[in-house]
């Protein structure tokens, strides 16, 4: 019996080399018919015996190829065609977009193996991909995912190079950026004026050479510019800081191989697995203190290193040459995006590299590396761009047209299609005016490719954001969703739950409905709405902004709430020696008649002002570095008795309950006057802070406990309350695919919108 069918494959089902992979599916079981692309996946018409139809639609969906992701199959009997063969047709291009777009990928084995091959006709050329890697989302301009529609469209195939991309059993049938030495993109190295100095494999060389002599160099890659600097060479890498004003935050490194990686730091499977993974993320990985050194300005008083293996041919090359690990910071200045253009990057790194090795192939938008660390024996991204971003997340509602604008800091946007998110890569914080630029273009850019009209817009609700004030300007209907609130439903959607949870929602800063700034929060929520059930109790933050860069004055304002504003007695600590008595006068004046002295309940201040106390950290210079500098003096299997503290109701917010951390204050000053060991302190500090958690959750009863927030990418504080949680019978959930900073937010924003019109739909009776 003949059956005729017609099947629309929705997913991740273009550049993975689908198309040539159904069309040996198709001949092994005689079919007859077509695939093609368009702009909602990817259509197939086959015809043939009925088994041989069942049997292929079996493969279909559990064999699909390396790196597709079958989101939906929807399939529809048609009458027989008639076809005589089996073909792939030109792409079908339609208004409403739905296919979905590959991230960036790491090169292939496949292609290494001829990059590193003198026989080869791709014999160290430094663009060499195939349907299994190279770039997607970083050259593409529209879908659908043809060549004509990305950066790669100025360059015109060979005759070789076109044969394989015509080929159907050839695996570049269809690899959009296909190339060779022939008709691709070439590289350059261009001094400081964009003068030129080499061309092509003499320009990496002369790159390696530079780098050996202690020079900067900044390196077009496949999302971005790196700057490079040769990591054993500490003068380089203090050069590196001081032109990039850099002090302290610790620098990614390349390696040119995993055996070189694990001479310098300590590796498990799972880490060795993550590191040469396709998506290529920097893994923080721990120092090895008995392995090879890296130059100490590197991470700086920091035990873990950032490391990752090459992602693109470019950077193979480059580093087999290299032979030793190099610093790969973003080539940016701080909290800006990545440069991605030529032209640009002569402007903006102007100053901070020495040489410039670029190629002429466009990158569309920039894409970083992403970050993870191993976390409760699982991967947790810390920072999600390369290799994931723009996958989508299902949240099993449907968001289709809602835009989310995210935070402020580590922002990200987010667009609904279906019952699915698409969160874009990490864009930054949106201080400079060209973080902004590119997060107006990043949400325009996911609205050109998908072709999305907008029904609803989502921002965070501090009046004050950037992404706040841009959503208001789109003219669309705005929902503002509490930053918190935000932080507990990302973590919601991205593990599907559907039910009333407890949020431990621990972060440095977020707008307070009641006028203070949150932060140390415990919120019950079924992602539709929040109760404020716990938080810490207020203290002051004198100086306001000032305040979360200068961790000693989070320390005086707890003292003032500690010793009600009798400082004289504690002159001994640091963080009261870290100031003049003239500073001293002023800032409890600030404090007593509130003058620029918010109140907070942030944990992440109560975490800075710890530090201060101790002396570890009294101002800092980037994001979390006091909060990292207490984590690194945990002690790891040391158990200890915890400070003491009390939860009660609280007077400074109705029905919610109080987290009076006085008890810690007073115990950490007694364990610092009798002389003990910080590293006993902080360790006894973070156990507190799990008790506390433990005791939250069996005040608020049997349900899944949600931890999220800056602080909870911390990791001990995470992996042993996870332990402590499971220990007294409860289901803990932690961030693992999204970040669990504010690289979340949007997210977040997505589920609590798609929530709230599922029920208002539900009341209203619409489907």
């Amino acid at each position: 019996m003949i059956r005729s069918i017609r099947c629309l494959v929705r997913g991740t089902v273009q550049g993975v080399g689908f198309r040539p992979w159904i069309y040996r599916l198709a001949a092994q079981f005689n079919l007859k018919g077509f695939v093609r692309n368009t702009s909602d996946g990817a259509c197939i018409e086959i015809e043939g015996a009925s088994k041989d139809v069942e049997d292929f639609l079996q493969k279909v969906h559990g064999e699909p190829p390396l790196h597709c992701a079958i989101s939906q199959c929807l399939l529809t009997d048609i009458q027989p065609q008639g076809f005589h063969q089996f073909q792939i047709l030109s792409s079908l291009d339609r208004n409403q977009h739905e296919a979905l777009i590959l991230p960036d990928m790491a090169s292939c084995s496949l292609c290494l193996k001829e990059v590193f091959d003198p026989n080869d006709r791709r014999y160290l050329y430094p663009f060499t991909n195939c349907t299994h890697c190279g770039p997607r989302y970083s050259i593409i301009e529209a879908l659908p995912y043809d060549r004509i529609n990305t950066s790669m469209k100025k360059f015109i195939m060979c005759e070789q190079c076109q044969t394989e991309y015509d080929d159907p059993l050839n695996r570049r049938f269809h690899a959009q950026p296909n190339a060779c030495p022939v008709c691709g993109p070439k590289v350059a190295l261009l001094d400081a004026l964009g003068g030129s100095i080499d061309i092509a494999h003499m320009a990496v060389l002369k790159t390696v050479e530079m780098i050996k002599q202690g020079r900067i160099v900044a390196v077009k890659a496949l999302g971005g510019f790196y700057l490079m600097a040769d990591a054993l060479n500490e003068d380089a890498v203090s050069l590196l800081r001081q032109r990039k004003s850099r002090p302290h935050k610790p620098f990614a490194l390349m390696m040119p191989s995993l055996d070189l990686t694990a001479k310098y730091c300590y590796l498990d499977p799972l880490e060795a697995e993550l590191i040469q993974s396709a998506q290529a993320p920097i893994v923080l990985l721990r120092k090895a203190p008995e392995g090879l050194k890296v130059a100490e300005s590197v991470a700086p008083q920091n035990p873990y290193l950032g490391c990752m293996l090459p992602s693109m041919p470019l950077l193979h090359i480059f580093m087999k040459t290299m032979e030793g690990p190099v610093v790969a910071t973003s080539g940016n200045l701080s909290d800006e995006p990545i440069c991605i253009d030529n032209v640009e990057c002569l402007e903006r790194l102007k100053g901070i590299a020495d040489f410039f090795l670029v190629h002429d192939r466009s990158i569309i938008r920039h894409v970083d590396d992403s970050i993870m660390q191993v976390m409760c024996n699982e991967p947790s991204l810390l920072r999600r761009a390369r290799g994931f971003a723009p996958l989508p997340v299902d949240i099993g509602i449907s968001c289709d047209g809602i835009l989310t604008t995210g935070a402020h800091q580590k922002n990200t946007v987010a667009l609904g299609l279906g019952a699915s998110a698409v969160v874009s890569q990490h864009i930054g914080d949106l201080d400079a005016q060209v973080s902004y630029i590119t997060f107006e273009e990043t949400v325009r850019s996911l609205k050109s490719i998908y072709d999305a009209p907008l029904t609803d817009v989502v921002c965070d609700a501090h009046p004050d954001y950037i992404s706040t004030r841009f959503a208001h300007s789109l003219k669309v209907k705005v929902t503002q969703v509490q930053h918190h609130h935000a932080h507990v439903a990302s973590s919601m959607a991205e593990w599907g739950l559907n039910q009333d949870v407890l949020g431990v929602c621990w972060d440095g800063t977020g707008y307070g409905l009641d006028g203070t700034i949150w932060g140390g929060e415990c919120l019950l929520t079924d992602g539709l709405d929040y109760r404020r059930f716990a938080h810490l109790n207020l203290f002051a933050l004198p100086g306001g902004e000032q305040a979360v860069k200068e961790p000693r004055r989070s320390a005086l304002g707890l003292l003032h709430v500690f010793c009600n504003g009798n400082w004289q007695e504690y002159k001994d600590l640091p963080c009261v020696k870290a100031f003049s008595l003239e500073e001293l006068t002023v800032i409890q004046r600030m404090i007593t008649q509130k003058i620029n002295s918010p109140q907070t309940s942030s944990m992440g201040r109560l975490f800075d002002g710890i530090a201060s106390m101790v002396g570890l950290c009294h101002q800092t210079s980037f994001e979390g570095q006091a909060a990292m500098a207490l984590e690194y003096q945990v002690i790891e299997n040391l158990v200890l008795a915890p400070y003491c503290y009390k939860i009660i109701p609280s007077h400074q917010m109705n029905g919610a309950l109080g987290i009076d951390w006085s008890g810690i204050i007073q115990g950490v000053i007694e364990d610092f006057r009798a002389k003990r060991d910080i590293r006993m302190i902080s360790t006894r500090f973070h156990q507190t802070l799990i008790e506390i958690i433990v005791d939250l959750a069996c005040q608020a009863g049997q349900i899944p406990v949600i931890l999220t927030g800056g602080c909870f990418q911390n990791k001990w504080l995470t992996q042993k309350a996870v332990d402590r949680l499971k220990e007294e019978g409860f289901k803990p959930y932690w961030h693992k695919q999204i970040p669990a900073n504010d690289g979340g937010i949007s997210l977040g924003q997505m589920f609590v919108m798609a929530k709230r019109r599922e029920n208002v739909s539900g009341r209203t009776g619409k489907n």
